[in-house]
Parts: C-alpha cells; structure tokens; sequence
C-alpha cells in the first residue's frame, strides 16, 4: 500500500482516534513519505484559544505512522522528540513525515507540522521499530 486511497482505508478502518476523533486526513503517501492534514476547530484549541499541544503531536505521529505502516507492515514508535517552533495562525495544520534512515528494524523519520500560512509549528525526530510483517 503506497497510494492515498488504499492507505486513507487502510488507516480509516485501523486509527480511530486520528481520523474520527481528531479529523486528520492523508494528502499524500509515498515510499518513506506521507503527508497529513487537520482543520483546526474549536476541540482542538485550550481555554486560551491556542491549539493544544497534544493535537500537534498527535498529527505528527500520524504523519510517521502513514509513511511507515500498511497492510503488510507493523512499525511502533520507540522514541519521539518533539520541539514546539510557535502557534499556529493558520486554519491546517499539515504534517510531512520523511524517511532519513532505514536498518533491519530501525527507523528515523523526520516530521515537520506547519500551518497552511507556511509556518513551521514544531518539528519531530522519531525513531521506529518494525514489529513484524503482518499475516
């Protein structure tokens, strides 16, 4: 699975969470790449009006988990970074995942989550574990 439509099925049937309950959406897929989105909305914002923290990651992690994993392959987060640039101002949020290094079992993405302004909002390192082939 490296087309956008049998990876949107693929995730929309197994990430409930990122798709139903946070509304993010594949833009793009790739070999070692995915690109993710999210329109911003009230649940996704503290009292403070500024978006939450946790839905910039989660997107970011969304992003890794679209350029990694499909119907064939299981890969898990063993460690992630995230560093937190500035607010977004925009009314997306898009996150691009990026293969920078593949082992055996081992992984690390690069993920960048900007508005659609053109913003850079935070960057993430993440490194992955490939579990085992899917049966």
């Amino acid at each position: 699975m490296r087309d956008k439509e049998s990876a949107a099925a693929f995730f929309e049937a197994t990430d409930k969470f990122a798709v139903e309950v946070m509304g993010a959406s594949i833009i793009e897929v790739g070999e070692g790449r995915a690109v993710v989105g999210l329109t911003l909305e009230d649940k996704h914002r503290r009292v403070d009006d500024a978006v939450q923290g946790g839905v910039i990651f989660t997107l970011g992690d969304y992003a890794f988990a679209v350029a990694t994993n499909d119907e064939d392959t299981r890969v898990v987060s063993l460690s992630n970074t995230i560093n937190f640039h500035r607010q977004p101002k925009g009314a997306r949020l898009l996150a691009e995942a990026k293969l920078e290094s593949r082992g055996n079992t081992i992984q690390s993405y690069l993920v960048r989550i900007s508005d659609d302004l053109g913003a850079l909002v935070a960057t993430m390192v993440i490194t992955g574990y490939t579990m085992r082939k899917r049966t």
